[in-house]
């Protein structure tokens, strides 16, 4: 199936310890070239996720960007405050009891085993989940190229179907051009009075034809057709060939134009140039 290299995704994730939030974007490009935009403490994580990215995409240039908000609960060292209040409770309990009772030392209380609470986050759990949320996310990127794979699809298909109708035009109309160019020849010799071998002139329309003959151009035409149209169906990277293709099907555009001998495979030639440029530039950004 055609994929574009052009897409988004984006992918989040809510815990507990906080969100994790993935955005990607692809655009064309010659190889596959990934951009990583990744918090420090995620940069061991660096290689897995190209490994991921070389896995899914073959082609197109992937900015990835990683954003990691940790819940405020989370950072640093927390105060047990209920507990830290039954302590508070006990000491001034025990205050009210002895004659010359002391201030309450607070650093005392915080020292006082479970009061202060160590919520030191699990980064390889936090890195885990955004190794899978990358996964779902490259999913999502593959999607959106599927989809608009399917309208550049289309779009060169349409050019295809009106490849295929200049060229049917051109092979209809080569009898009657070079029947025309003969009768042509015939009455400018008859307007200059000039008395040559009919022989000659029936080897000079032959030649004629031979030069104009663009039989096998439209034949290599129609076969670049038919094989653009297989390898649009075919699965993996196909933009490479297509590109190819585009270059051959030009080449034979530029032939059909140097044959010309008349205004109308003039115009047929130059309607092709155009249609095949119009694909190329469809065809850049298909993997």
């Amino acid at each position: 199936m055609t994929r574009s290299m052009t897409a988004f995704a984006r992918q989040e994730a809510q815990q507990s310890w906080g969100g994790l939030v993935w955005e990607l974007r692809s655009v064309n490009h010659r190889y596959l070239e990934p951009h990583l935009r990744i918090p420090e403490s995620f940069r061991e994580l660096e290689s897995a996720l190209r490994e991921q990215l070389r896995k899914k995409l073959s082609r197109g240039k992937i900015d990835c960007t990683l954003r990691f908000e940790m819940e405020k609960k989370q950072q640093g060292i927390q105060v047990d405050e209920s507990r830290a209040q039954q302590l508070i409770s006990a000491a001034e309990k025990l205050a009210a009891m002895t004659a010359n009772p002391q201030p309450i030392d607070t650093l005392e209380v915080l020292r006082w085993p479970g009061v202060m609470v160590d919520t030191t986050l699990d980064m390889d759990a936090v890195r885990k989940v955004a190794l899978q949320l990358f996964a779902s996310a490259i999913d999502d990127l593959n999607e959106g190229r599927k989809r608009e794979g399917v309208e550049l699809a289309e779009l060169i298909t349409q050019r295809l179907d009106a490849i295929a109708v200049v060229v049917a035009d051109v092979r209809e109309k080569m009898p009657q051009i070079i029947q025309g160019q003969r009768e042509l020849l015939l009455t400018r010799v008859a307007d200059l009075q000039l008395e040559i071998d009919p022989v000659r002139i029936e080897q000079e329309v032959a030649l004629l034809a031979q030069k104009a003959d663009v039989a096998e151009e439209m034949d290599r035409l129609d076969t670049h057709v038919q094989e653009v149209r297989r390898i649009l169906k075919q699965k993996g990277a196909i933009g490479r060939r297509l590109d190819f293709l585009m270059q051959e099907l030009n080449r034979e555009a530029n032939t059909l134009s140097s044959k010309a001998i008349v205004v109308e495979t003039t115009n047929s030639a130059v309607e092709l140039k155009v249609l095949i440029e119009q694909m190329r530039e469809q065809i850049q950004n298909i993997e």
